[in-house]
């Protein structure tokens, strides 16, 4: 499609990802058996969905931990292959600044490990689950074959959902438990810089005005959501194997 033909903003994709997730039923994965109408709709999370009826652990917060320890060595693998793809102004200084972003948090996530009863070997120690690695194949193969417009969108998408989810799970373990550390609440409850969401909008609307598909970028931005459904999914341990070893009990 030549980009003059291309008339699909940003916005307009990021509102039909929010009204799909709209349509979910009303209170799906708050964790308090209510749509949260201050964030982008609630997709599926199994970690609410357990907080929901009073099962999150201590354990579970440690899966988390661990599952997302080895999602930050894929996406900084996948930034760097995408700045040299896309390198346009717009696209590199988002990529740069996600790099930037999540090497700064690597020694805040281990931190919180720590503080959670868990040793530097078990973030390094692979998770048993298979549904820990989707996100990391997704985001891997989006890296690979998405344009500009597709790999920006997936990436807001992954801001808002899975930050979003974040944000939403710390609420419920103030509200409910399990008891946890300074450390926890503060990495998972920072949510996204609203300049960042709009570094990834403004790549997603040069990918479109340089002719990139819409419909690709909607496929591959719903693609990534579906993985950080499993993402949680792994955290949230509902498979026989487990995600981690048994970890001491949490540090006050």
């Amino acid at each position: 499609m030549p980009p003059e033909e291309n008339a699909t903003t940003a916005k307009q994709l990021i509102m039909e990802l929010d009204t799909r997730r709209a349509s979910r039923p009303p209170g799906a994965a708050t964790g308090t058996g209510r749509q949260d109408q201050s964030r982008s709709p609630a997709p599926d999370n199994a970690l609410l969905d357990l907080a929901g009826r009073g099962e999150l652990t201590a354990d579970h917060l440690r899966r988390l931990v661990v599952v997302e320890a080895q999602c930050q060595r894929a996406e900084l693998a996948a930034y760097g292959l995408l700045t040299a793809r896309f390198p346009h102004h717009r696209s590199v200084g988002l990529y740069a600044e996600l790099i930037r972003l999540i090497h700064g948090a690597m020694p805040a996530l281990a931190d919180c490990a720590e503080a959670l009863g868990l040793s530097r070997d078990d973030l390094r120690t692979p998770p048993q689950d298979h549904r820990a690695y989707a996100f990391n194949g997704t985001l891997s193969w989006i890296a690979l074959e998405g344009s500009q417009a597709a790999t920006a969108l997936a990436v807001h998408t992954d801001l808002v959902v899975y930050l979003g989810g974040c944000e939403r799970l710390v609420d419920a373990v103030r509200a409910a438990g399990p008891p946890a550390p300074r450390e926890f609440l503060e990495y998972y409850g920072a949510g996204c810089a609203p300049e960042l969401l709009a570094r990834a909008e403004e790549a997603v609307d040069d990918g479109l005005r340089r002719g990139d598909d819409p419909a690709t970028a909607l496929h591959m931005a719903w693609l990534i959501e579906q993985s950080i459904g499993q993402f949680w999914q792994a955290a949230a341990a509902t498979s026989a194997a487990p995600a981690v070893r048994a970890a001491p009990a949490v540090r006050d």
